[in-house]
């Protein structure tokens, strides 16, 4: 596993070295810089002047971490690595380099080092068998493999599971093989950008009634145009053997709220212990929307488990508001969870160019996009000039930079008896399991329990007692159990 600048004394070494040669380069351009600007300086010079300080003259690593050996810690995609060169890594004491390079000049460097990084012949580590953390060594086990995309999992028994796969298929996991044929009768799904098939989960009663809820991505055809609108949508129905019956909508948004865009779907489905579903629809990338009470992106949604509408709706009775509103300002929560000791709801967004939050949900609060955020635009502009506004929600936690939060679930009824009532945090971007402590709503502690499997799409404290990571790239289900305590007497 690549470090990732292992010590905090190399940290601010570094960055007090590459702050130094790049205010040269800024501030004084009859530097050496200067003269490699006018000469049109390939990849590999710009490096040598730009970057081996810290991440070493042959790319081997140093104060900052290899750039060879096939990890990625920031997110491994041409455009991450680009912004992490151009605004910098400032929690790990990357400076940014955007008045140091231009943008023609951050792409050479990226030609060279994908290069370099190809002809090393190095290959992504494996998944590895065992990992540590404070608590305990943990096996991971890859359960299920060969799907296609995976985004999320339920667990109907102990032994039987649901997957969705975005592009359209549900597919049943039991006793530890993947059925080879998907689940017949699903709705249709738009599976272009970033919809298609996404959450599943079990109705809180399913043990008696079967009902299982489903969110998707609904097509829309459009008078006069060639392509439909989208928004999400949520539905139930009933498993029989290997077919989708019964099927009821639960929340479908009137025609003129379908929108042309296809990203920031939301879509995460849980339930409280009152009889509420509760589920998220992202700002479908029109933020200023998610401030508009008449729409239903870019919230979150309350409903009763058949669909009809709570009563208590914080948004009944406002003239133009959509009455299953429950929150407004959210950009695209993917991640949802209710504790199961608290009952208390809490959901994690994705920001933009940083600033993903983490939220404990209240009725009727304003998270505040794009009003007030943390991160800014993936050009760098900014977003707004304000972080607090009054009477808009402050996130518990926020990550910037952004790790691209993702599923979230509470552990219980677990093996990992010392993890139980903490909360797992999945990442796309640094392809990371988090654990979180809360305590009054406050982040207390974070520890990485899972590094480099995968983009973690969702994570489950499922009933057999352990925890299962959905992950894309590859596109597996992963079982996390304890193989050892490391402090059985303190329990």
């Amino acid at each position: 596993m690549k470090p990732t600048h292992p010590f905090i004394s190399a940290h601010h070494a570094c960055m007090a070295s590459a702050r130094a040669s790049f205010l040269g380069i800024s501030l004084s351009l009859a530097t050496p810089f200067m003269a490699l600007s006018q000469d049109k300086p390939s990849g590999e010079e710009l490096y040598a002047q730009a970057c081996a300080q810290c991440h070493g003259q042959e790319l081997q690593g140093g104060l900052a971490q290899s750039l060879t050996d096939a990890v990625w810690q920031f997110g491994s995609s041409r455009s991450a690595i680009f912004r992490n060169i151009k605004y910098g890594i400032s929690d790990f004491s990357m400076p940014a380099f955007e008045q140091a390079l231009s943008d023609a000049q951050i792409n050479q460097v990226i030609d060279f080092v994908m290069a370099s990084e190809k002809a090393s012949g190095s290959v992504k580590p494996p998944i590895p068998d065992s990992v540590h953390t404070l608590d305990y060594k943990v096996s991971v086990e890859t359960v299920a493999s060969g799907l296609d995309l995976p985004w999320g999992i339920d667990f109907l028994d102990s032994g039987k599971a649901l997957i969705t796969e975005r592009g359209g298929h549900l597919r049943l996991w039991q006793n530890g093989t993947l059925a080879p044929e998907p689940v017949k009768g699903i709705p249709a799904v738009l599976a272009e950008g970033q919809g298609g098939l996404l959450d599943v989960s079990k109705g809180p009663h399913y043990a008696e009634d079967g009902w299982i809820y489903l969110s998707y991505s609904h097509a829309q055809a459009v008078d006069g145009a060639n392509k439909p609108n989208a928004m999400t949508r949520i539905v139930r129905g009933r498993l029989e053997g290997n077919q989708w019956t019964d099927q009821e909508v639960i929340f479908e948004a009137p025609a003129d709220r379908y929108l042309g865009t296809r990203h920031h779907y939301g879509s995460r489905i849980v339930f409280d212990r009152q009889g509420h579903v509760f589920f998220s629809i992202g700002d479908r990338g029109l933020s200023d929307q998610a401030q508009d009470l008449s729409r239903p992106n870019g919230k979150i949604h309350r409903l009763n488990l058949d669909g009809s509408l709570p009563a208590d709706n914080p948004f009944i009775g406002i003239h133009g508001a959509m009455p299953s509103l429950f929150t407004y300002g959210n950009r695209n929560p993917q991640g949802m969870a209710v504790d199961p000791v608290s009952g208390a709801l809490w959901a994690a967004e994705h920001g933009p160019m940083g600033g993903d939050e983490l939220n404990h949900i209240a009725g009727g609060a304003n998270y505040g996009w794009p009003i007030i955020t943390y991160g800014r635009n993936y050009d760098g502009a900014s977003v707004s000039e304000f972080q607090r506004r009054i009477g808009m929600q402050q996130p518990a936690l926020y990550w910037k930079p952004s790790i691209a939060v993702c599923g979230i679930d509470f552990v219980h009824n677990s093996q990992f008896t010392r993890w139980n009532g903490k909360l797992l945090v999945g990442a796309l971007k640094y392809e990371e399991v988090r654990l979180l402590d809360i305590e009054a709503d406050r982040v207390i502690h974070q520890e990485i329990i899972l590094k480099h499997a995968g983009r973690v799409r969702d994570v489950h404290s499922a009933p057999d007692g352990a925890i299962y990571v959905v992950t894309n790239g590859p596109d597996a289900i992963l079982r996390l159990q304890p193989v050892h305590d490391n402090n059985p007497s303190s329990e």
